[in-house]
């Protein structure tokens, strides 16, 4: 007769294989969002994009935590997750700051370089939406990593709304608004995740034994 045991063991290797090699694209393709974004938000003065790129690298950051403990127990995939939501609310906390920044010495952003920007980190974001949305029902540490990459999602296509209502209107200020919209986004899902994972973390599951 089959073992039982070792197909589930089995079947739990093949998915951490799975879960790695995703991880490792969704990786490498925030990273190099996060430097092309970051720098046309500097050149661009946009808060949006500098909020948007830092978003990218701190799922460039969770990433790599979460290829740590795939495969690991609840406990330490919960723990993962609790870094994620910290994250989270550490970059809401400083998209807010530059947002106040800027509303005292920004320049005007260039909507333009803000449309070029934020049309290829949505193409990037989507694809690793696309890879994540299969493996999010997994465990905390799976879904927290698709909210993130669902966050960017949203970032990058309110960048561009932003970027066209902003050459319509000639209102700068909206640049500013909606970096303000995509903090308050950063902390829901840090708070979202953390309370999550605070609950896996304090009462994890046993392991069965055979």
């Amino acid at each position: 007769m089959p073992c039982c045991d070792c197909e589930s063991t089995g079947e739990s290797l093949a998915r951490s294989r799975a879960q790695r090699r995703v991880l490792w694209a969704v990786l490498g393709i925030n990273v190099l969002i996060f430097a092309g974004e970051f720098g046309a938000g500097i050149w661009a003065h946009s808060t949006a994009l500098q909020g948007d790129s830092l978003d990218s690298l701190g799922d460039a950051l969770v990433y790599a935590v979460s290829l740590v403990v795939v495969g690991r127990s609840l406990r330490s995939r919960a723990g993962a997750a609790l870094m994620k939501g910290f994250v989270q609310l550490l970059f809401a906390g400083l998209v807010l700051a530059e947002v106040i920044h800027k509303l005292i010495v920004g320049p005007a952003p260039l909507p333009g370089v803000m449309a070029v920007a934020a049309s290829l980190a949505l193409l990037g974001n989507g694809a690793c939406l696309a890879l994540l949305t299969r493996f999010r029902s997994h465990d905390i540490n799976m879904r927290s990593v698709w909210l993130c990459s669902r966050n960017d999602v949203i970032g990058n296509a309110g960048v561009l709304v932003t970027t066209a209502l902003i050459a319509w209107t000639h209102w700068p200020w909206l640049d500013l608004l909606f970096g303000g919209a995509l903090a308050l986004l950063f902390a829901r899902t840090g708070v979202h995740v953390l309370s999550t994972a605070w609950h896996d973390f304090r009462s994890p599951r046993p392991v069965a034994h055979g």
